[in-house]
C-alpha cells in the first residue's frame, strides 16, 4: 500500500484527510500566553482568527516534533507500506528537513520525499493530485516523478489585507511590508522559488480582485483539466468574486473552496484570500 503524508500547512483538515486517505502531521502555533496549539486539531481556524486579531504579540509557528514522523515511518515500515511525503517549501519551514531526519533516525528506506516548494492551497493541490495518482494505480516512483513535474506548473496568488503579519513572522522583508502598507493598498503575494514574493498591488478590494485575475493569466492561466482551489480566512464571501470569475469567464464550475488554517493564517493575517491552480502548460499522462 502507498501511504500519502503531508503537513498541516496544506490546510487539509482531519475530515478531508480521512476522505482522501492521507495522513496530516500538525505544525504548532504558540500563543502569547505560551499555549501550544496543534494546527488543524486543537482549534478551528475561525476560533483562531478571533484570538489572532486580539493578540498584542504575533503567535509563533513551529515545525512538528520529529517523533510524530518517526512513529508514522516505523508503523508504515512494519506494515510493508511505501510512503510519499509532500511538505511545504523548505525555504519557509524546517518541516521537510525534520521529516527526512526522522526517516534517517529509523533507517526507513520506503519513503519518497517531495518538497512542494509551495504552501497552503497549492500544497493541497499537489496532495490531491498524489491521491488521484495513487487511486489510479500509479506506483510510488511514478507518483513522485509526476509530482516533481507538476509542481513546476503550480501557482498560488493571494491578496493580503495587512502585511504586518508576514513582516512580524519574518516571511517578508520589512521594507517590502512598509512599501505595501500604504493607505488603501492591497498587496498580492505569490510563491517564487519556494519563498514568499510580492506579485503586485492594487487599491482597495475591487482593484485587488482585478489584479489577482490578471496575475493568474500572467502565470499561465488556469488549466481546465485540474480543479483550482480557493482559500479564505474569515468568510466564504472573500472568494465569491473568484467563483464568479471562474464561472463566467472560464466556464469552470468545479472550484474547490477551503478555509486557510492557523499556521498559514498567522502569517497571512485575517482578511487574506487566494487561489491555487495548475497552469495551462501542464500536461500529464494520467
Amino acid at each position: 500500500m502507498i501511504r500519502i503524508l503531508t503537513d498541516s500547512a496544506s490546510d487539509i483538515l482531519p475530515a478531508e484527510a480521512e476522505q482522501l486517505g492521507v495522513t496530516v502531521i500538525p505544525l504548532n502555533v504558540t500563543l502569547e500566553d505560551s499555549t501550544v496549539l496543534r494546527d488543524g486539531v486543537d482549534m478551528t481556524p475561525t476560533e483562531y482568527y478571533g484570538i489572532l486579531a486580539g493578540c498584542h504579540k504575533l503567535p509563533t509557528t513551529s515545525q512538528p516534533s520529529p517523533e510524530l514522523f518517526e512513529n508514522f515511518f516505523t508503523e508504515a515500515a512494519a506494515a510493508g507500506d511505501e510512503v510519499i511525503g509532500i511538505f511545504l517549501s523548505h525555504e519557509l519551514s524546517g518541516t521537510y528537513q525534520c521529516a527526512k531526519l526522522a526517516a534517517d533516525m529509523v533507517n526507513a528506506d520506503n519513503i519518497l520525499f517531495v518538497d512542494s516548494e509551495n504552501v497552503c492551497l497549492s500544497e493541497a493541490l499537489l496532495v490531491r493530485l498524489a491521491v488521484h495518482l495513487r487511486d489510479s494505480g500509479k506506483n510510488a516512483g511514478q507518483i513522485a516523478a509526476i509530482l516533481e513535474h507538476a509542481k513546476e506548473h503550480l501557482h498560488l496568488v493571494a491578496v493580503i489585507d495587512d502585511l504586518k503579519y508576514l513582516r512580524k513572522g519574518g516571511r517578508l522583508p520589512a521594507a517590502v511590508a512598509v512599501a505595501g502598507g500604504m493607505l488603501g493598498i492591497k498587496p498580492l503575494i505569490t510563491i517564487k522559488e519556494g519563498k514568499v514574493a510580492m506579485a503586485g498591488k492594487a487599491r482597495g478590494l475591487p482593484g485587488a480582485y482585478v489584479a489577482l485575475f490578471k496575475k493568474i493569466e500572467e502565470l499561465g492561466g488556469i488549466n481546465p483539466s485540474f480543479a483550482a482551489l480557493a482559500g479564505y480566512t474569515l468568510s466564504t464571501r472573500e472568494v465569491a468574486p473568484i467563483q464568479t470569475y471562474l464561472r463566467d469567464n472560464l466556464q469552470q464550475e468545479d472550484l474547490l473552496v477551503r478555509q486557510i488554517g492557523c499556521v498559514i493564517g498567522t502569517h497571512a493575517g485575517p482578511g487574506a484570500f487566494g487561489l491555487a491552480f495548475f497552469d495551462k502548460d501542464l500536461v500529464l499522462d494520467l
